[in-house]
């Protein structure tokens, strides 16, 4: 039997309000808004926001299982006991464990933990084709039962066209009708060949704030994630893998140089996928 290791890694990012992103630079927007080398071989890295007390993170185990460790921030003694999960792998085959209970998760597969999960630890099948939980966490109130959703269960919607270069297939693992939690929404766009667009026309949401991871992004590849008020844009360069946090009041959007999918998560006061306030083109600056 494998031993589990404990290498948990973890940060933190302050609010940021929109006066003061308009007036930082490239190094100062990617310090507080980027966030890169999410999957390191054998580790577990956490980035806990004060956007909604998100916590953004990546677990690639790689000899060995690897264990959720509380990290302080938290404030208890388990790292889930105020608080719910999703972790959805976006590598090879692996597999969670949590109170007792195992979890196969082929890759785009998705693993809701609701409060009070306990002993949650994380295994690659294949070391040599390591998995990478993508892990979403949120405080919760109430206990849901923990659920496996296959990326085949995802509720499917096809939108879009080529000619505006943003056909895209969109998988809603959390909705009305599906899995219940406190406040976490997931889902996964997946942009076809020759499409580039994501979220445009764009919107903003300040009841809750949302994360992007970008992925299966070619390495010479980029993508120019759109943020910031809609009167007042700022870019990030981002390059495969790397995920990107947007406040309530910013606008989250973006444009490949190819195609690539993204894993996109909100948290807080509604858990409605449609509630978000549109903006228009010519609002745009």
């Amino acid at each position: 039997m494998n031993q589990t290791h404990t290498h948990t890694d973890f940060t933190s990012r302050f609010a940021i309000d929109p006066v003061a992103a308009a007036s930082m630079g490239t190094d100062e927007l990617r310090h507080n808004f980027h966030i890169e080398g999410l999957f390191q071989p054998g580790r577990i890295g956490l980035t806990y926001t004060h956007y909604d007390r998100m916590i953004v993170g990546g677990a690639m185990p790689a000899a060995g299982p690897l264990l959720l460790e509380a990290i302080k921030p938290t404030g208890t003694k388990n790292f889930l006991d105020r608080r719910e999960m999703i972790a959805v792998n976006i590598g090879g085959a692996g597999s969670v464990k949590a109170s007792g209970q195992s979890y196969d998760l082929a890759t785009r597969d998705m693993l809701y933990l609701g409060m009070g999960a306990t002993e949650v630890s994380f295994a690659s099948t294949n070391p040599a084709e390591p998995a990478k939980f993508y892990l979403l966490s949120a405080p919760a109130h109430q206990s849901f039962p923990s659920r496996l959703i296959r990326i085949g269960d995802a509720k499917r919607l096809d939108l879009g066209s080529q000619a505006t270069c943003n056909q895209r297939s969109i998988f809603q693992f959390i909705h009305a009708d599906g899995v219940k939690t406190c406040q976490l929404v997931v889902g996964m766009t997946q942009l076809a060949p020759g499409s580039v667009w994501n979220t445009m026309p764009c919107h903003v949401h300040d009841r809750r704030m949302e994360a992007y991871l970008y992925f299966d992004l070619p390495e010479t590849a980029r993508v120019f994630h759109f943020m910031g008020e809609p009167d007042e844009t700022r870019h990030l360069v981002m390059r495969n893998e790397e995920a990107v946090l947007s406040p309530g009041w910013s606008i989250h959007s973006g444009a490949g140089t190819s195609n690539y999918a993204f894993v996109w998560a909100m948290a807080g006061d509604n858990v409605d996928y449609t509630d978000v306030d549109p903006v228009a083109l010519d609002d745009l600056r």
